[in-house]
């Protein structure tokens, strides 16, 4: 859309703004669905798009210029669609009922073994298509497919980052959920203010520095985390951590989306960062289900071993499955006599804060693999791109025509 609605010289201005106002977005979300939580049911989190959604619809209405249908006709690719779809919803479904069902059920294994089947169909029709909705012979560019494979580690992490932390300030520290959003304003604030700063660095140094280093940085305040107790201390345990992380994300995303960028032919640039834009929430998504099962596991296995030994009444063990069903928690434990319901409120509150570690360790551990890969495999690329305009990365999911340049303007710069 901005390609096509913003003259030449003023794509990169306006591409620059839409992700900082992207990355704005994103920290303001878990504000508004924490003081939405406050005063009503989660469900409303969902009912509060339908006004967004209507006033985007006007907007785009009202000020995005019609443009001409391309001479080159496509088909839109729905066998692939449907096989990409049915192959990660198969592969999601089974991670998320594990903890709950266990590998042998049916549904688990047989979920599974066929999202696993359909997505590797996906992969070889995509090979093969005439018009594929995943071009994978962009993926014989070097910095294209590394970038990629950055992206992948990198935003798992950082994915499963938020949610666990978001989950663990408010089920065992006792935030609620508006201080538990409050809680990580500063990313979006770090992001918006040196973003284009280090883009600007790596416009002069190349990316490779800054993929390589800024999610060593971004690792090191996750790290920080496993400082936790059960009692959290905002100001001298969460905050420090994520400004750390917070800095060396903003040195990542935008050398990370220019070398991706500079490393396909400017005109596949749309596709390409579409491509990434994919990989970054697929990431997202697949991490933070399957680090969920290792959590949830971990939890289990921690709470049976501290109250191995306990003599529990009925409403004692109907409490210790309900906080199971939890992954990260403390169960309701009204009606259990005193000494049991402390031990069952206790060992709930170290197993949580065991499982919140092992999950924020594998999470840092693809952060910082991300790092390693980039470093390791990015070269800095010929083709100019500027990080600089590049700010919110696909943090913002914001496709990028490389930077709005052509040929001719990027060998003008």
């Amino acid at each position: 859309m901005i390609v096509s609605t913003f003259p030449e010289r003023e794509r990169g201005p306006a591409i620059g703004t839409w992700t900082a106002w992207g990355t704005i977005a994103g920290a303001l979300g878990p504000l508004v669905a924490g003081a939405i939580l406050g005063v009503g049911s989660w469900r409303w989190i969902f009912v509060i798009n339908l006004p967004v959604v209507a006033a985007c619809l006007w907007l785009i209405m009202r000020a995005v210029p019609s443009t001409s249908p391309s001479a080159t006709h496509r088909q839109v690719d729905v066998i692939g669609a449907l096989l990409c779809v049915l192959g990660l919803g198969g592969t999601v479904f089974a991670l998320i009922e594990q903890p709950r069902l266990g590998w042998s059920n049916p549904a688990v294994a047989g979920s599974l073994i066929g999202g696993v089947i359909l997505f590797v169909a996906f992969l070889l029709y995509e090979s093969r298509a005439r018009d594929p909705m995943l071009r994978l012979d962009l993926f014989k560019s070097r910095n294209f497919a590394v970038g990629n494979v950055e992206t992948l580690a990198l935003y798992g992490g950082l994915s499963a980052l938020f949610f666990f932390l978001v989950l663990y300030l408010q089920q065992v520290a006792g935030y609620s959920p508006l201080k538990s959003g409050l809680a990580l304003l500063p990313e979006g604030v770090v992001m918006f203010a040196l973003s284009s700063r280090f883009g600007a660095l790596a416009d002069r140094l190349g990316p490779r520095l800054f993929m390589g280093g800024g999610p060593l940085i971004a690792g090191a305040g996750m790290l920080m985390l496993l400082t936790f107790g059960v009692r959290v201390n905002y100001l001298t345990e969460v905050l420090p951590a994520i400004l750390l992380f917070s800095l060396g994300l903003a040195i990542t995303v935008a050398p990370l989306t220019a070398a991706i960028l500079a490393g396909i032919d400017q005109d596949e640039a749309g596709i390409g960062s579409a491509v990434n834009n994919a990989v970054a929430r697929v990431a997202g998504l697949i991490a933070t289900v399957a680090i969920g099962a290792i959590v949830a596991a971990q939890f289990g296995s921690s709470l049976d071993h501290r109250l191995a030994g306990q003599p529990l009444t009925p409403r004692g063990q109907a409490a210790v499955a309900e906080a199971k069903q939890l992954t990260l928690g403390r169960p309701s434990v009204a009606g259990v006599p005193p000494r049991e319901a402390v031990a069952i409120t206790v060992a709930s509150g170290q197993s949580s804060l065991e499982a919140f570690r092992v999950g924020i360790g594998v999470a840092s551990a693809l952060v910082v693999l991300g790092g390693l890969i980039g470093a390791a495999g990015i070269q800095n690329p010929r083709r100019v791109v500027r990080a600089q305009r590049c700010p919110g990365g696909q943090l913002a999911g914001a496709p990028l025509d490389a930077a709005g340049l052509h040929a001719s303007a990027a060998r003008a710069v």
